[in-house]
């Protein structure tokens, strides 16, 4: 008899995933008597071995997770070799080859109400404009306090991406004139799609399109309307049932701003202008006032120190710029560059939002695995139950792409699904932000329709890409089965504006164009998707399995079979296939639902197709 485990397998690992602290954790390993069986743990202070016993059949061991969160590494050691690997089938080797294993605090928890959200993503500029003549008198008023703007005289127009108005490089300082108001005129078209959560990107006063340059966190940008204009739209969202969550961008600020004021705009003094400025501390400067540290070397975005003291009480205190806009009606943040932040700063981030409001959500920008990434020589975990609700899940989105131009085959989006199923802690695993689009990457029309990774190429080699009607045409297709894939998963799906209107573009600033409608079937059919979300809580928070019929054929299994959702509340029952199938000609499948209490389910899926089949 060979050696076996299998960390996918639920009959080796008891409970299957993440654990919480204190849990007690069972492994089964699978071989022959007699022989020396260890379980090895590799906790954050130190290695420790368990004896595992044989029960007759297998080898079985336990153990109780740390009570602290951790991130922590498991294998086994057979007669002195070791037997693992990082995922799936365990082999035998000569180094240690360790499972990661993600402890999570027990207390966790993650707002109910995101769980079952659909997300709406809003580049403000660019969605649309109610009030034209206001949008040009606070353009006149930037002009006047000599910053540099250009305001397009029409909704067609192409933003700029090249050195203009005599400037030696490109500033995106070029606007269309959305506005908060506007956004507020479009909720019933919002609504209509079926979104419950508009996420916007950054409103407040800054001087580029993007806003990540912040020049006062306590004010509206004037180009977008008032402080009051927000609190009205937050009052008429909730009225069509809607949230809204804000973009905080903490690591850093603008350097034309209320805090630095490189330019000498503002009446105070900030810390590029006097030692005893209040904001001086915020800064590391290298040599005053000239040199100081900045966000990726632009000189424009100085760096904040987070963990000042009077710079933390200022974005985290009762007083703060988080419990401010929550009180003027947000429901959550989106943090920017989460993973730049230090996870002290995160920590108090969330103290100061659940302080407020227990359902306030937090959601943060980390691109890569939450559980074990390393950012600047650190290693960091997102998803321990102390700093993030959700992460927007970028890779996810590569692994779609991936799949859809042949570079993924369907075992292998399975394991990565099954992969983030068992490294995510349940409540964030459930409400991670499952995008395909958003302003940091090309348009997922464009990204569909060739089978070139547009993030690898510059932006010139971008716009030379041909995109040929019938590439386009086939895109769309493409970009249904996406979206059905997506509104599968557990998670909340996230459509970035315009997505669902068939909007193209590739990479920044052409990600960005200003909102128009124009692809009925493709708005309908994501209409139709949240509708479907919104009638069967299974697709939200029931338990999902995942299969491979074939390299082309992906099946997810999603079920509520006991009245109960994953999380033990009262949900209404149901079972629902949903079948993604790639390439050319029908594909035949047989799926065993034995897991959510039905037979076999067998059926022919077309070419190039997603559907989501209810069983029961």
């Amino acid at each position: 008899m060979n050696w076996y485990y299998h960390s996918r397998d639920p009959r080796h690992k008891s409970p299957f995933g993440a654990v919480r602290t204190n849990e007690t954790v069972s492994f089964r390993v699978d071989g022959v008597p007699s022989a020396m069986a260890e379980l090895l743990l590799y906790l954050p202070d130190g290695p420790k071995t368990v004896p595992m016993e044989w029960d007759g059949a297998s080898y079985r061991a336990s153990f109780t997770a740390p009570n602290t969160p951790c991130r922590m590494g498991y294998g086994f050691r057979i007669d002195g070799r070791y037997f693992g690997a990082e995922s799936g089938e365990a082999r035998f080797s000569d180094a240690p080859q360790t499972y990661g294993l993600t402890v999570y605090d027990g207390a966790f928890e993650t707002p109910e109400w995101f769980r079952h959200a659909v997300v709406y993503q809003i580049f403000p500029d660019r969605f649309f404009c109610a009030d034209r003549k206001r949008f040009l008198n606070a353009a006149a008023d930037y002009r006047a306090a000599g910053r540099p703007i250009f305001t397009h005289a029409s909704w067609d127009e192409k933003p700029f991406y090249l050195p203009h108005g005599g400037a030696k490089e490109y500033v995106p300082d070029d606007y269309f004139g959305g506005d908060l108001s506007g956004i507020r005129e479009k909720l019933p078209y919002i609504a209509s799609l079926g979104v419950t959560c508009i996420y916007l990107n950054p409103i407040f006063a800054a001087h580029s399109n993007h806003r990540y340059n912040t020049a006062d966190y306590l004010s509206i940008d004037p180009l977008l309307g008032t402080n009051a204009d927000f609190t009205a739209l937050c009052e008429a969202a909730k009225a069509f049932g809607i949230r809204i969550v804000l973009d905080g961008v903490f690591s850093h600020t603008g350097d034309d701003s209320v805090y630095f004021d490189r330019y000498h705009r503002y009446k105070t003094h900030g810390a590029c202008e006097s030692k005893d400025s209040p904001y001086y501390p915020w800064y590391r400067f290298y040599e005053y006032p000239n040199t100081y540290e900045c966000w990726w070397n632009f000189d424009t975005l100085p760096d904040v120190e987070e963990n000042e003291p009077s710079y933390t009480e200022f974005i985290q205190g009762e007083n703060g710029v988080l419990k401010t806009w929550l009180k003027n009606g947000a429901s959550g943040w989106r943090l920017d560059v989460a993973d730049e932040l230090p996870d002290s700063f995160i920590r108090g981030v969330r103290r100061s939002i659940k302080s407020f409001d227990p359902d306030a959500v937090l959601i943060g920008e980390v691109w890569e695995d939450p559980t074990n990434k390393v950012a600047y020589g650190e290693m960091r975990c997102y998803c321990q139950g102390d700093t993030l609700d959700s992460v927007m899940n970028y890779p996810l989105r590569t692994a779609v792409l991936d799949f859809v131009h042949g570079r993924m085959d369907a075992y292998a989006l399975r394991d990565f699904l099954i992969g983030q199923q068992m490294n995510y802690p349940k409540p964030l695993y459930y409400s991670l932000m499952n995008l395909l689009g958003s302003h940091d990457v090309p348009r997922l029309k464009n990204s569909l329709a060739v089978p070139q990774d547009l993030r690898a190429l510059s932006r010139a080699e971008q716009l030379l890409i041909d995109f040929t009607p019938a590439d386009l045409r086939r895109a769309v297709t493409l970009e249904k089965l996406c979206a059905v894939l997506q509104f599968s998963l557990p998670g909340v799906p996230s459509i970035y504006y315009g997505d669902e209107q068939g909007m193209e573009g590739v990479g920044d600033p052409f990600n960005r164009l200003p909102f128009r409608e124009g692809d009925g079937e493709l708005f309908a059919h994501y209409a139709k998707l949240c509708a479907l979300r919104a009638s069967a809580p299974a697709l939200s928070t029931g338990e999902a399995k995942f299969y491979a019929e074939s390299g082309d054929v992906l099946v997810v299994l999603r079920y509520i079979t006991d009245g109960r959702d994953v999380f033990g509340d009262s949900a209404e029952n149901g079972v629902y296939l949903c079948v993604l199938t790639r390439g050319v000609g029908p594909r035949a499948y047989s799926v065993d639902c034995s897991a959510a209490g039905l037979g076999v389910y067998s059926g022919t899926a077309a070419p190039e197709s997603g559907e989501i089949i209810r069983l029961r």
